[in-house]
């Protein structure tokens, strides 16, 4: 008797996770298809460009390097990548969880430990930074024209994304780098279940006034109000 109503309370514990993966996906499905600024149009006055971009799991915000509103070169800077390169058109920007960014470079490399605090708020979070010479349009690279206005309240959000200094500068994390054009930088906030990299990027463009999904924790619920570009 005793084996049967272990096994029984094992069988309901299986179910509930279950029916809880399966609700969890619904809810991505169907908050990431509601459009919040559904009226956004691309500004035809092309104040400033920018793009989302996506390696197929995690989106980035795409920012100029310099324009006439901001110089990102004071908070973050292409001589803290491995190449030391002088400079960048485009800089990427992309929150997430610590630990998978710093051990988890490939698949392979994850452990359940890593894993189950990133879905689990446990662990601390660090913002991946990447410069460019120029982005081509594409599938995973969409181009947006906002105004001033916009851009401005994009980039103010990503600054409060960092965990900066005393003097308000973010806090480089050395020798953490995914290639020669990249670094990373301590960051504000935790990762979870319900707010993931994406969750997060798609967050910055609804606070720019930008199209953008209700509630999404992957990332082609962004992509999809993108997908005709306009």
């Amino acid at each position: 008797m005793k084996f049967k109503k272990i096994s029984l309370w094992i069988l309901k514990i299986l179910g509930a996770f279950l029916l809880l993966i399966i609700l969890y996906f619904v809810s991505a499905f169907g908050l990431s298809s509601i459009t919040v600024n559904s009226g956004f149009k691309q500004y035809e006055k092309k104040d400033v460009e920018i793009h989302i971009l996506t390696n197929g799991v995690h989106t980035d915000l795409v920012l100029p390097f310099r324009n006439q509103y901001m110089d990102w070169s004071k908070y973050v800077k292409p001589s803290d990548t491995r190449s030391k390169k002088p400079s960048a058109v485009n800089v990427a920007f992309g929150w997430g969880d610590k630990g998978f960014y710093l051990d988890t470079k490939t698949w392979a490399d994850l452990k359940f430990s890593t894993a189950f605090n990133a879905m689990f708020y446990l662990s601390s979070s660090a913002m991946h930074v990447t410069f460019y010479n120029g982005l081509g349009e594409s599938e995973s690279c969409r181009k947006i024209c906002i105004s001033k206005e916009n851009y401005l309240r994009l980039t103010n959000y990503i600054l409060e994304s960092f965990s900066p200094d005393s003097l308000g500068v973010p806090r480089q994390i050395t020798g953490a780098s995914y290639s020669d054009n990249d670094s990373f930088y301590e960051a504000k906030g935790k990762y979870g279940l319900f707010f993931t990299c994406n969750t997060w990027a798609n967050k910055g463009l609804k606070k720019a006034n930008l199209k953008a999904c209700l509630w999404t924790p992957f990332d082609s619920g962004i992509f999809k109000k993108y997908k005709e570009n306009k």
